[in-house]
């Protein structure tokens, strides 16, 4: 069976949804393990970069940058629920997931845009938020 196309864009073509199920596995290993020098990698380098955070709005890859520097958040466990990973074409795709930390009671919801650059992939947008209303 064939992947589905749009037009000419293959939707979900396996051999570039496996090159970004990497990155997501790379992110999410370097974002656990407090690895600032790879989450700065994986984020393209650039100032339309958006990452909205649960606390924060952060534009461009400098902001992000001191974002990551500037915690002290030390390595840490989540569990991944649903993720779904789409690839439009050879060049762009989207990861979605849901999260929960462990030690915290509020489920959290994870999507990267991720874009193929002369780079490799990049994240070119990130929105992390949680679920529930804090008391």
């Amino acid at each position: 069976m064939s992947a589905p196309r749009t037009s000419t864009t293959v939707i979900n073509d396996p051999e570039i949804v496996a090159e970004v199920r990497a990155v997501f596995d790379r992110y999410e290993a370097a974002l656990t393990g407090n690895d600032v020098p790879v989450l700065e990698e994986l984020f393209w380098n650039a100032p339309q970069t958006t990452r909205y955070g649960v606390g924060e709005n952060l534009y461009g890859w400098q902001a992000i940058s001191a974002f990551r520097r500037a915690r002290q958040t030390g390595p840490f466990k989540r569990t991944l629920h649903n993720t779904v990973i789409t690839t439009y074409g050879r060049d762009f795709a989207t990861a979605n997931t849901e999260y929960l930390r462990q030690g915290h009671d509020r489920p959290g919801r994870e999507t990267k845009t991720l874009m193929r650059t002369a780079d490799g992939w990049r994240i070119v947008s990130a929105h992390v938020s949680l679920l529930g209303e804090t008391v």
